[in-house]
Formats: structure tokens, C-alpha cells, sequence
């Protein structure tokens, strides 16, 4: 039965290919002249072909080119990808969702929601995110006429410390307190509504969000979560957040607001203090990288964890100042979702980050050719060490005949 499965799926597979070559090949009789952006597409592939790779716009597709290249080969997606596991799925519906919701497309975007939602229960967040990307260009449109209406008026502006956040609050009240605002909103997002209701729906049948073992899948509030991610993405995103420039912004920027900074710090290490959690999967299984860092580095002494924290307020100062092209709108409910994806995981694992890596990571400006040269060969070269060590440095367990692999 095993052998003929194996046939259906090599005949499947076969089908696919053949059926997609026909297709093109009928694209090709029946498109003889470029056809809608093959108009623009066209003419930089024979600028290529002819060598001239020193045009703006040639330079352009390249840079996209090469991120496009770099976030498909992003070591701890690109390694799941060769194992059965929920990420590849889940990533293609949550970025595709995300795709359809910048075209307009909502209903669309919810159904494909829908689906990521089915590889893993936590996309129900980026469905939210989803709406929260038409809210927030909805706010921003708004915003920006409220400060042209402002400046026409020509109203002193309002000092103090703070001053910013309060006028952003006191323009949030009037504009949520409006019938017709939200009447827009409700008609652009409803989609996501009906989903959101039908994963209320789910966990009031299911008895909660987790499908398996919910004992290994409690719920808590573990902030120090954000740090790790943060860390995580500082780490993988080093050469557009780590540089001489940004760490000299940093200290200036610390210099110039003690208090705050001081502020930040205390309220970080309380939150490590109090909220440091350890899942007995971490402490115990030796096959993820995770239990070495936790083992190496952050039980080597108890002091290593408060150590960390200015670490953690420049990475996440860094991400920060990477989205500031990004209106303020979408970064609140960006922020706001990485909160929810990751504060209420107890288990520290890096698959965990993946999703809003990549969301973060497509929507920074588009970097230098060199940064992403550089990105694209560090990760080139951590994806050949972990595949070598998962597929050659195999261990086995006292207890167990199976062999073990290292991994992410």
C-alpha cells in the first residue's frame, strides 16, 4: 500500500507538470506581444541579458530580487521546509492573506486566513493584523488631514512631555466616538469579523485554543518573549539593525533621555524578574538549539539575564527605528500583534518567531545591495552548518534506540 501511494503521488506530481507546461505553452500561441506589466518586466530581462546591470531601475529589481531570494532561504523557515511540519503551510496562507489584504482583496484575504488558521490556531492573530492594516490606513488618512487642518488653522502646538501621545489619544477618541467611521471600517473588515467569530466559535467547541497536548501548551504571560524575539531578529537582521552609526543613535538617544531610558530598563528587568519562564521541553530536550542557549547562556548565572536587558532595548529600539517609514498607525498594530503571538507561549522555540520575522522583515525599506549580499551569505552559510550537523552529527539517548538530530 506504501509503494502504490508512493506511485499516486509520482503520477500526481507528473500530472502537475505536464498540465503547467501545456498551459504555458498555450499562454505562449495566444500572448505573441508583452501583455499588461510584461511591458515593463520585459525590457529589464533584455537590459540583463545585454549586460547592463548599471541602470537605477535594473539595480532596483535586483535589490528585490535578492531580499525575495534571502527571506526564501531564512534558516529556521527554509530548515522546516524539508520536514513535516505546519510551517510552510502556515507561512504561504499568512503572507498570501497578507498579499490579498494590500490589494484590496478582504474577503479573499479572510479566506485565506481561514486556511493559515488551520495549519496553526495562532494566525488567527495575523488574520487580525490583516484588518488592522485596513484600520490603520484608514487612521492614517484621517490623521494626516487632522495635522493639514491643524497647520491651515495655524493652533499652537502643544508641549509637555507626552504631548504626542495625547493628541494621537484624543484623535483615536474622536475618531472611534464616530458612527460613520466606524460604519466605513465595519464594511471594509467584516470579513475578518466573520472569521474572528468563527475562532471564537472553535474555541468555545474545542474548549480552548490548543488542539493535543494542552498541558505542554499552557497559556502565560511570559513578556520576556518580546526580548527573545527581538534578540532573535537582531541576530538575523544584523546587517540592517547592528551597525556603528545606529549604536552611536542609540547612545545619544539614551544620553538625551535618561529618565525614560532609565525608566525602560527597571521596568524590563522587572519583567525578567518576575515573568522568566522555563518549559520543561527547554530544559529537557537536547535536540533544539534552544537548550544549549538556554543551558550556555542564560543559566551559566543567574545575573546573565538581567545583563541582557540594555541588549534587548537597543534590538528592539533598532526594529523600531527600522519601521519608522512605516505610518505610526501600523506599527501600533504590528506591535500589538507580535504581543499576542508571543507573550502567552510558555515553551521558548524559535519556529514560534518565524511568522513575525518575515512580516517585519518585508516591510523595512528596501536595503543596500551589500546588506542584502551580506544577509544572503550568512545565511547560506548558517543553513549549510545546520543542515551538516542535523544530517551528520546524529546522537542517541540512553533510553531510546531511536537517533537523534540537532536542530532548530
Amino acid at each position: 500500500m506504501a509503494q502504490l501511494e508512493g506511485y499516486y503521488f509520482s503520477a500526481a506530481l507528473s500530472c502537475t507538470f505536464l498540465v503547467s507546461c501545456l498551459l504555458f505553452s498555450a499562454f505562449s500561441r495566444a500572448l505573441r506581444e508583452p501583455y499588461m506589466d510584461e511591458i515593463f518586466h520585459l525590457p529589464q530581462a533584455q537590459r540583463y541579458c545585454e549586460g547592463h546591470f548599471s541602470l537605477s531601475q535594473a539595480t532596483s529589481s535586483v535589490q528585490r530580487i535578492l531580499s525575495t531570494v534571502t527571506l526564501a532561504i531564512f534558516p529556521t523557515l527554509y530548515f522546516f521546509n524539508f520536514l513535516y511540519y505546519t510551517e510552510a503551510g502556515s507561512m504561504f496562507f499568512t503572507l498570501f492573506a497578507y498579499l490579498m489584504c494590500l490589494y484590496g482583496n478582504h474577503k479573499t484575504s479572510a479566506l485565506l486566513g481561514f486556511c493559515g488558521f488551520m495549519f496553526r490556531q495562532t494566525n488567527i492573530i495575523w488574520a487580525v493584523f490583516c484588518a488592522g492594516n485596513v484600520i490603520a490606513q484608514k487612521l492614517t488618512e484621517a490623521w494626516k488631514t487632522e495635522l493639514q487642518k491643524k497647520k491651515e488653522e495655524r493652533l499652537p502646538p502643544v508641549r509637555g512631555p507626552f504631548s504626542e501621545f495625547r493628541k494621537i489619544l484624543r484623535f483615536l477618541l474622536a475618531y472611534s466616538t464616530s458612527f460613520k467611521n466606524l460604519s466605513a471600517l465595519l464594511l471594509l473588515t467584516w470579513p475578518y469579523g466573520l472569521l474572528a467569530l468563527l475562532f471564537c466559535a472553535f474555541v468555545a467547541v474545542n474548549g480552548g485554543v490548543v488542539i493535543g497536548d494542552r498541558s505542554s501548551h499552557e497559556a502565560c504571560l511570559h513578556f520576556p518573549q518580546l526580548f527573545y524575539f527581538c534578540s532573535f531578529t537582531l541576530f538575523f537582521s544584523f546587517p540592517h539593525l547592528l551597525s556603528l552609526s545606529k549604536i552611536r543613535a542609540f547612545l545619544c538617544l539614551v544620553w538625551k533621555r535618561k529618565l525614560q531610558f532609565l525608566a525602560v530598563t527597571l521596568v524590563s528587568i522587572f519583567l525578567v524578574w518576575r515573568f522568566t519562564y522555563a518549559h520543561k521541553y527547554l530544559l529537557a530536550d537536547n535536540r533544539h538549539y534552544t537548550f544549549y542557549v538556554w543551558k550556555r547562556v542564560f543559566q551559566r548565572h543567574e545575573i546573565v539575564r538581567y545583563l541582557l536587558v540594555p541588549l534587548y532595548i537597543f534590538a528592539g529600539w533598532s526594529i523600531a527605528d527600522s519601521l519608522k517609514s512605516k505610518p505610526i498607525f501600523w506599527n501600533l498594530m504590528f506591535f500589538v500583534c507580535l504581543f499576542a503571538v508571543t507573550v502567552p507561549q510558555k515553551l521558548l522555540e524559535f519556529r514560534y518567531f518565524i511568522l513575525p520575522y518575515v512580516i517585519y522583515r518585508l516591510n523595512i525599506p528596501l536595503p543596500p545591495t551589500s546588506r542584502l549580499v551580506c544577509e544572503l551569505g550568512c545565511y547560506a552559510v548558517i543553513n549549510f552548518l545546520t543542515f551538516y550537523i542535523f544530517l551528520h552529527k546524529t546522537f542517541q539517548w540512553p533510553d531510546s534506540p531511536d537517533t537523534q538530530r540537532f536542530m532548530w
